[in-house]
């Protein structure tokens, strides 16, 4: 019984269309009548109001629908026989839901079978002939084409829209890509270095030891906080923790990152040049995971190599350089070149997200060179989601 409750369901829409049905369907009976000097009886203006009714149903039954119709139509047919050939709303209402709604060989079987049942007894006659059906033929293809029209854009439509969430998906898959290879490059090889460093100290200098472990422990806690950040992002649509989550990281830690470049074992040299305003957030970010990236390359492919940072706000945008030395480093062929590697991708995007320019360049004279400038307009301050130092 709920089944078929369901499949009668019918909408305002549906209602709207059955109501303006009936009006056009009588209004236009009644005039044909009386320039016939004929009245609309009251079989044919109930059999009108019946077809109409019946479209209340024509989403979910059309052939059905369409069939009713068309016999309810022949009422008024019969009872206005001198009335001048005429295609009514009705049927052309039930038609147009079968194309939209039904398989392709069921709307060519219903739209040959429309043009003459809805001219029956049209002309005095009850089988059509002559310019009557030719008339119903075109009406009956017109129906049909506005039907197929409207099934062919909503498939564009439904075909962009699916284009469109998919790239969403790859675009967010890339931007957890990058932060998950830029948690997981630095601060895992951060903590290699570091816990290599306790153990070598451990037997002669323990103070030494104690305070690599104290940064491993802090790059641990921070990596997780992190990725914890990452999977709240892939668990959207679940129950949120109560935790508020901790502001992403932004130009003001990038001196945090130089200490753990520093206890790492890279001598890191770190300055500042510019008056210092609040950046945007977006901004923020990008420098922080380019300085770290940056750092993390030369941790890994530069040997005991000297590095430096140097941040530099420009009144229309903001610039951060990191070069290294490459001493002890393998030659500079050997380092990997721009565009190369997801680091350095992920690096392009993320500088080009915000309208920016990066080079990433091996040095003539050795080592490597990484340098961003990224725009920020007049105020476009960082508001509350920047730190300050």
């Amino acid at each position: 019984m709920n089944k078929a409750a369901d499949r009668l369901r019918w909408t305002r829409n549906d209602a709207l269309v059955a109501i303006g049905a009936a009006a056009v369907d009588l209004l236009g009976f009644s005039l044909g009548t009386r320039n016939d000097g004929m009245p609309l009886t009251v079989p044919a203006a109930c059999a009108l109001v019946a077809a109409a009714v019946c479209l209340l149903a024509r989403r979910s039954r059309p052939v059905a629908v369409l069939a009713a119709v068309l016999l309810l139509g022949i009422v008024p047919n019969l009872a206005v026989p001198d009335a001048a050939p005429h295609f009514p709303l009705g049927p052309a209402v039930a038609l147009y839901s079968v194309v939209r709604f039904s398989r392709p060989a069921v709307a060519a079987a219903a739209a040959v079978l429309t043009a003459p049942l809805v001219s029956l007894g049209q002309g005095g006659t009850l089988v059509p002939g002559g310019w009557t059906l030719v008339a119903s033929a075109a009406a009956t293809a017109l129906v049909s084409g506005a039907a197929l029209v409207i099934n062919r854009w909503q498939q564009e439509v439904a075909a962009n829209h699916a284009l469109q969430a998919e790239r969403a998906v790859a675009e967010e898959r890339r931007r957890i890509a990058r932060e998950l290879h830029d948690i997981v490059a630095h601060h895992i090889t951060a903590m290699q270095l570091m816990a290599g460093g306790a153990r070598a100290n451990l037997a002669h200098d323990t103070e030494a030891a104690r305070e690599a472990l104290v940064t491993l422990e802090d790059s641990g806690r921070i990596a997780l906080r992190e990725m914890r950040q990452l999977l709240d992002v892939l668990r959207a649509g679940e129950e949120p923790d109560e935790a508020p989550p901790a502001p992403q990281p932004g130009a003001a830690d990038l001196e945090r990152i130089v200490t753990e470049s520093r206890l790492a074992g890279t001598e890191t040299e770190f300055t500042v040049d510019g008056p210092v305003r609040p950046l945007p957030p977006s901004v923020g970010l990008t420098l922080f995971r380019i300085v770290q990236e940056a750092l993390t390359n030369t941790r890994k492919h530069a040997g005991q190599a000297r590095a430096r940072v140097r941040l530099t706000y420009h009144p229309d945008g903001v610039a951060v350089e990191v070069c290294d030395d490459g001493g002890g480093a393998p030659p500079p062929t050997a380092r990997p070149a721009a565009g190369t590697g997801y680091g350095l991708i992920g690096m392009h995007e993320r500088v080009a997200l915000q309208g920016g320019t990066l080079e990433a360049v091996a040095r003539d004279g050795g080592g490597f060179r990484v340098a961003a400038r990224l725009p920020v307009p007049a105020g476009r301050g960082g508001g509350g989601g920047e730190r300050h130092r």
